[in-house]
């Protein structure tokens, strides 16, 4: 494996990482967090 093939297997293996991260935070999982500069907004 050369070096041209190293460099195109951590592209691809970040590029999968990247997409994984921004899958898992738009599942919702921060709704709660999200909420938190409303709190005690109430009028």
């Amino acid at each position: 494996m050369g070096i041209n093939e190293l460099r195109i297997a951590v592209t691809v293996v970040s590029l999968a990482v990247f997409v994984g991260i921004v899958v898992w935070a738009w599942r919702g999982r921060f709704e709660a967090a999200a909420q938190l500069p409303f709190e005690g907004d109430e009028q």
